[in-house]
């Protein structure tokens, strides 16, 4: 019998601070009506001073392999997606490597696909794992935006939040089951549209670079908004005809967590009901390459994902990135 790669584990981890529409409307010109009917986020996690990435995602792994019933000596290889990293080297997966013990000879690195880095770190993982190289697999969707946030600028400040939330891959018996398969893209025409400009080398940090608030994330929101519906419509039909597979066949959706209105026109345009879809930026907001994660643990934890039935997840993000996955569980 043929061997898959499947999720066999879950974790998510969501700051204890939370900062709420009425909280923000103190510090930025703006009110809980506008954020909830433009957006439909409440609320947002934001983690503490001394609570870096690494700490999140390190709290969401714990949780995943301890689910799988593995120790961290169980995992070889160690996937981390994030924009939003402890510093620009060595790798967010390395620290969380130490944090959480991990055998020194694992296979450690960061993936950034921005929004999008979860699916491309998920489908990394796989093909590693498929490639025999190794036997268990953990895969982390981590970030602190609350760190590059302009608090001046009411079109961004409003949307993110922090946290993590991770998968452990294993070998599944059933080779119907598992992961189906990953449709990734990126289109780089206009990398301006969603970006952090400052802190590379292109803009390394000076006072200009402070002066023109270069380090907070930068964003056209329209043309953010059109291209999200558009790819993550398309990378939806991409896998589902490369899988001869229908909508009606498509138990539970876990998009991107941006935008509610995002979600609502993906539905529309897809023909699946919003109630298949999961849906929690009210109460986490935009947490970037964490929001797939953090919906996945919080829907399994839920009993949303049921053996044998099969899950859609979409995502877009800065570059522009875009992606899909099947799981059949």
């Amino acid at each position: 019998m043929g061997q898959s790669i499947a999720i066999v584990g879950t974790g998510a981890c969501a700051p204890a601070k939370i900062l709420s529409n009425q909280d923000l409307a103190k510090l930025v010109d703006t009110s809980d009506e506008w954020i909830t009917t433009r957006t439909g986020i409440r609320e947002r996690r934001i983690a503490g001073h001394h609570e870096p990435p690494s700490e999140l995602a390190a709290r969401a792994a714990a949780v995943a392999i301890a689910d799988a019933g593995l120790t961290a000596a169980d995992i070889d290889l160690l996937v981390l997606a994030t924009v939003t990293g402890d510093m620009p080297m060595p790798s967010t997966a390395c620290l969380v490597q130490r944090r959480l013990g991990l055998p020194p000879g694992a296979v450690c690195f960061d993936v950034n696909a921005a929004c999008s880095g979860f699916l491309y770190a998920l489908e990394v993982a796989r093909a590693m794992l498929a490639a025999g190289r190794h036997r268990h697999a953990l895969v982390i969707g981590a970030e602190k935006f609350s760190s590059f946030l302009d608090w001046q600028d009411r079109a961004t400040c409003v949307l993110f939040g922090d946290g993590a939330g991770a998968v452990v891959l294993g070998r599944g018996a059933d080779p119907a089951r598992g992961i189906l398969g990953c449709h990734l893209g990126a289109d780089g025409g206009d990398p301006a549209l969603l970006c952090i400009p400052g802190g590379g080398s292109l803009h390394p940090a000076s006072a200009g670079s402070l002066e023109h608030r270069q380090h907070f994330v930068k964003m056209k929101g329209r043309e953010v908004f059109k291209f999200a519906v558009r790819a993550m419509a398309e990378a939806a039909r991409e896998i589902l005809e490369q899988h001869h597979l229908t909508t009606d066949q498509i138990s539970c959706v876990i998009s991107h967590q941006a935008n509610r209105r995002i979600i609502e026109t993906l539905s529309h345009d897809l023909g699946i009901p919003l109630d298949r879809f999961v849906i929690n930026l009210d109460r986490h907001g935009n947490t970037s390459s964490a929001s797939i994660p953090l919906a996945l643990d919080e829907a399994r934890r839920a009993g949303r994902l049921r053996p044998g039935e099969i899950t859609l997840l979409l995502a877009f993000g800065a570059g522009l990135t875009y992606g899909s996955a099947l799981i059949r569980w």
